[in-house]
């Protein structure tokens, strides 16, 4: 009995891996949440002053990656697991949100990039949404299909 109580004792001291909050999504399409500032691990969003061409008008990438995230989210909880820290302090780390991996998500519309560490399915999604000339893979004006 002694034994189980120091082991419940000590699974009480061991913090929590990951964290499920609400999140407020950043320009830069990173997430606060319970006052840290967490990237989508595996992905890149290409930086909110870089302009991205979709068919005939320019737009700002981040934000466009920023509002899908937001759009995806709602009201709802956010899952994050850390996978590490990045240069800039931010954390690293794997989130969902009601069990969809948003990275994943932003990956298959075309408005982030898979890393070259990235698992294999990342990199898929990707070359699927460069294929279908999505998000940041749009159309230039003089490529636009002919009707």
């Amino acid at each position: 009995m002694a034994g189980s109580l120091a082991i419940l004792g000590f699974a009480w001291f061991v913090p929590a891996y990951g964290v499920s909050s609400y999140a407020l999504v950043q320009d830069d399409a990173s997430m606060r949440i319970d006052g840290r500032t967490y990237r989508l691990h595996g992905i890149y969003v290409p930086p909110t002053d870089q302009s991205c061409r979709e068919f005939e008008r320019p737009m700002r990438c981040s934000t466009r990656a920023a509002l899908a995230l937001e759009f995806k989210i709602g009201v709802n909880f956010v899952r994050c697991e850390p996978r590490g820290k990045n240069d800039d302090g931010t954390i690293s780390a794997y989130c969902t949100v009601n069990g969809e991996d948003l990275a994943a998500y932003l990956l298959e519309r075309g408005w982030a990039l898979a890393l070259p560490d990235a698992p294999f399915e990342y990199q898929a999604l990707e070359k699927i949404a460069r294929n279908r000339g999505l998000g940041v893979w749009g159309f230039p004006v003089e490529r636009r299909p002919a009707r």
